[in-house]
């Protein structure tokens, strides 16, 4: 049986997670998506919770715990790796933590009459499988794999201590800007379009170097945008580096391979390395990489931005109208100035902090529109 938990926001926000994946079970099968994990009961979910945040407090060696725990039965994924079962307690995820620290590898649970039970490793979950990441001490991410496979697995809750952040799915705010709401993930139930979520994985790669970085996103075709760039630019691409593009218009065939969504990371990665030198990357809606190293300025025509709407994909959250230097450093200040000026743009800007933030235009506040997304990336 199940021991009482005592971290009170794992019971909180148990229930929400369990109605989350119920939600999205009854509409994948209206798709016929093969191979979903069962929905998670709140008591599990509460327990599984429970234990890693007080694992995730202890150290072994002097090291916090980096783990991912899937909730699944052994036969539900390729491959698995089975070890006698060990209940689930925080001392034996701090014992076994160092052996499954590399991504994607997940510690199994399962239950039984007695409660909880770690059975093995897996390197592979199916779709909508209940999974929960120890980041670091206190902090937690619920989530669960996309239906395609590919990339970045979709947020559904973030605990930080006694502090809960649930996912807004229809988040408001970024119903007027089409290119704003196909860049997030986890609005709805992925079918299988892996183009959709290129800029989520480009914010990874942005984020996984640690030193910021901000892109501009750019319509294919047109030139206009180099009255906000300082010119001559400093690193032009030329002829410009086309690979994702390449990628993404292969058959759907190919797309279905393991060795397309590798060479599409690759590509993908590549280009967030650029990010990583000083000044903007330029990229056009197509994914064509035409610079990096570039410096914003206001255009000729334009006035400095003295306010701006802030939003974040949380349930809860508030849409606040601030000024731009309230939001961030230079990075934040020439992402919100070039998509004033450039109102057919967006602006990706990954701190060195770990936050993230994608600036569009709002025609329906007549404002810039920064939405902070680092609770969707974690």
């Amino acid at each position: 049986m199940l021991s009482e938990p005592t971290y009170l926001a794992a019971r909180m926000v148990a229930p929400i997670i369990e109605a989350h994946f119920a939600q999205h079970r009854a509409r994948a099968s209206q798709h016929d998506i093969p191979h979903l994990a069962p929905p998670p009961e709140g008591p599990l979910v509460e327990a599984i919770i429970d234990v890693a945040f007080w694992a995730s407090l202890r150290r072994e060696e002097g090291r916090p715990p980096r783990i991912s725990l899937a909730l699944l039965q052994p036969d539900h994924t390729a491959r698995p790796l089975l070890f006698g079962h060990r209940r689930l307690t925080p001392q034996n995820l701090i014992k076994l933590a160092p052996a499954v620290e590399q991504p994607g590898t997940h510690l199994g649970v399962w239950h039984d009459a007695e409660g909880l039970y770690v059975w093995g490793a897996a390197t592979s979950v199916p779709p909508l499988c209940f999974v929960l990441e120890v980041v670091e001490p206190g902090l937690l991410v619920a989530k669960h794999r996309r239906a395609d496979g590919f990339g970045k697995f979709i947020n559904v809750a973030i605990l930080r201590g006694d502090q809960i952040q649930v996912v807004e799915e229809e988040s408001a705010g970024v119903a007027d800007h089409p290119a704003l709401r196909e860049s997030l993930p986890g609005f709805t139930l992925p079918t299988g379009d892996s183009s959709d979520n290129v800029l989520v994985e480009l914010a990874g790669a942005m984020r996984s170097h640690g030193r910021g970085g901000l892109v501009l996103v750019v319509p294919p075709g047109s030139e206009r945008w180099r009255a906000s760039i300082v010119q001559p630019m400093n690193y032009p691409v030329l002829p410009p580096y086309t690979t994702i593009a390449e990628l993404l218009s292969q058959k759907e065939r190919s797309k279905n391979s393991l060795e397309w969504q590798e060479a599409l990371l690759r590509a993908i990665d590549i280009v967030g390395g650029f990010t990583a030198v000083d000044g903007a990357t330029i990229i056009t809606g197509h994914y064509h990489l035409l610079a990096f190293g570039a410096k914003v300025m206001r255009a000729a025509t334009s006035v400095p931005v003295e306010k701006m709407v802030v939003t974040a994909p949380v349930v809860g959250g508030e849409a606040l109208e601030i000024h731009p230097g309230q939001n961030g450093g230079t990075r934040h200040l020439a992402a919100a100035q070039f998509v004033h000026d450039q109102r057919d743009s967006l602006a990706l800007v990954a701190s060195q902090d770990g936050y993230f933030t994608v600036f569009t235009w709002s025609e329906q506040r007549q404002m810039v529109h920064a939405h902070r997304i680092d609770v969707l990336l974690l």
